[in-house]
């Protein structure tokens, strides 16, 4: 698969700030991991600019762990060590500056928490990316989805495992995995936004009827952390100017690659999520 011009090729006097600022909400005092991945993932899938909003008591320790490029955004957090709902104010102001939001890699179910994700979702008018736990504090709440789809600037990605999947209609994961093309498809063009069912052959459908069946990948991904790299990854594609369809499909395709490279060299059994992001780069260049 060749990836399209606009990634592969930078005009000489280019800045940063022509390849999307990202914001990432992401991060609780027991999954601060998730969130570094995410944000390394964003800026190996060339994002100029990546800002990751976290708890205020993590700030120190990601500082250490985190890639030195990465801005963080330290916020108001519960006592739990989540994200609070009283960081809203401060989130809203800080999104007018970037071009999308990722949000849900690590960020826990804090009563709190849960409710300023479903805050952000009704009440954000950025483009957005939903993984983990933003999809979690969704469920039972999919009429906020609908409430914002419509608006031309506030695309919506969301990327469930068939568990989230299930959560989010109230099935089994039984009835997610037997019809994984028609539950995608009939999700996203319900609620018009962009639906990533992850998985074995990962299916991005929109709600403009488009779907694709992903071929890439291998069963040594199942692996903690590597659903948070893709969420960066596609944040990064979407960023970058590319629609909210043709941003999931690269991101899947140029994840699964990367992570089919990283099993030649480490083997399935060993592969964790930082190798994935590690072979981003070959996975780019052997698609331009």
């Amino acid at each position: 698969m060749r990836l399209p011009t606009r990634l592969l090729s930078r005009r000489p006097n280019a800045s940063k700030g022509d390849f999307g600022h990202i914001l990432i909400l992401a991060g609780s005092a027991r999954f601060s991991g998730a969130a570094a991945l995410c944000a390394e993932a964003a800026l190996r899938s060339g994002s100029g600019l990546v800002t990751l909003a976290l708890p205020g008591s993590l700030n120190s320790a990601m500082i250490r762990i985190k890639s030195k490029e990465v801005m963080t955004l330290p916020l108001p957090e519960t006592k739990e060590g989540g994200v609070s709902l009283s960081a809203f104010k401060d989130l809203k102001d800080f999104a007018e500056n970037a071009d999308i939001v990722a949000l849900g890699p690590g960020l826990g179910r804090d009563k709190s928490t849960q409710a300023l994700v479903r805050k952000i979702v009704s009440g954000l008018d950025k483009p957005m990316v939903i993984d983990a736990d933003g999809l979690n504090a969704l469920a039972g709440r999919l009429d906020l989805l609908r409430a914002k789809s419509r608006e031309p600037r506030a695309i919506r990605i969301l990327t469930p495992h068939p568990g989230e999947m299930a959560r989010l209609l109230g099935a089994t994961v039984r009835k997610v995995q037997a019809a994984r093309k028609e539950i995608a498809s009939g999700f996203a063009k319900a609620y018009k936004v962009t639906l990533v069912l992850k998985g074995f052959q990962t299916v991005v459908a929109d709600y403009r009827g488009r779907a694709y069946l992903n071929k890439t990948g291998n069963p040594g991904m199942s692996t903690a952390g590597s659903g948070d790299v893709l969420t960066g990854m596609i944040a990064a594609f979407a960023g970058q100017g590319l629609d909210a369809f043709d941003a999931a499909k690269f991101g899947v395709y140029l994840h699964g690659l990367a992570g089919d490279l990283a099993a030649q060299e480490k083997t399935q059994i060993s592969l964790i999520a930082s190798d994935i992001i590690g072979k981003i780069p070959e996975a780019i260049k052997r698609c331009g």
